[in-house]
């Protein structure tokens, strides 16, 4: 294996987090803010790009940065290695609500894509890049850009989805429509496009945009039911407009102030 092995154990429920167990001299690259702890004997190291082969050499890792760029992460990841003579245990949380989910690459023949903000940490030795998107409708209405990441490699890499998680194992011509943020990501054989919703009162009063993405096996997709932009987006509704609630000024705003121990008017 040119990827490091890798033992796991992922604990939690809706703020779950990965423990990686490394053995002396095994490494394990992450995202830059997604380290949550590790043992004493664990070293750390920040590089351009993932450390992988591919980006061996000063012009490959210009190259690999470059990459981070366009996908819109950091222009460094984070390496952190075994130096102990010992086993030792490295950890990563999740950004927010949801699952992580365990990828090994050598199920999907070396290759996995998927969304640009999905990965968390991976084994030395995958390499962290980008996929282009070769259709002009899905780069501009597909939700993800022209760019998506790829994972490639034989070793463990671990994605996050928002909320809860579905897996869709897709048989040859089988279709299934997606809404185009709940893609977590899916394997090299699938087709993915974006289909019009149509129909003028679904377009403009539907509530679930214009597009969705349309996936035909086959493969295997992995789908999140709470992506970060819909999360966002509930938080940034509720929140008071110019320092009032939105009950502030109807009827009842003044008796709901009471109620919550409020009694400004």
């Amino acid at each position: 294996m040119n990827a490091h092995e890798i033992d796991y154990r992922i604990f939690g429920e809706e703020m779950q987090f990965v423990e990686v167990e490394l053995d002396p001299q095994e490494g394990v690259i992450a995202e830059a803010g997604s380290f949550m702890m590790m043992d004493d004997g664990i070293e750390m190291d920040t590089i351009f790009g993932d450390g992988s082969e591919k980006d061996s050499g000063f012009f490959g890792k210009i190259l690999g940065a470059g990459k981070r760029i366009l996908t819109g992460e950091s222009l460094f990841m984070t390496v952190f290695y075994n130096a102990n003579t010992g086993k030792r245990n490295v950890s990563f949380a999740s950004p927010y609500p949801g699952k992580i989910i365990p990828i090994d690459l050598t199920e999907f023949r070396g290759k996995f894509i998927c969304q640009k903000d999905a990965f968390l940490c991976a084994a030395k030795g995958v390499s962290v890049g980008i996929e282009f998107s070769k259709k002009l409708g899905r780069g501009l209405f597909g939700g993800e850009g022209f760019i998506m990441q790829k994972l490639e490699g034989d070793g463990m890499a671990f994605v996050h989805a928002g909320g809860t998680m579905a897996k869709r194992v897709l048989q040859a011509g089988e279709i299934l429509r997606v809404d185009t943020g709940c893609i977590i990501g899916f394997t090299q054989d699938i087709d993915y496009d974006i289909e019009f919703v149509g129909g003028i009162k679904n377009s403009i009063f539907g509530g679930e945009g214009l597009f969705f993405a349309k996936l035909r096996g086959p493969g295997t997709v992995y789908i999140q039911s709470l992506p970060f932009s819909r999360l966002a987006g509930r938080i940034l509704a509720s929140m008071p407009q110019g320092g009032k609630s939105k009950g502030e000024g109807s009827v009842l705003g003044g008796i709901g102030n009471l109620l919550d121990g409020d009694n400004r008017f």
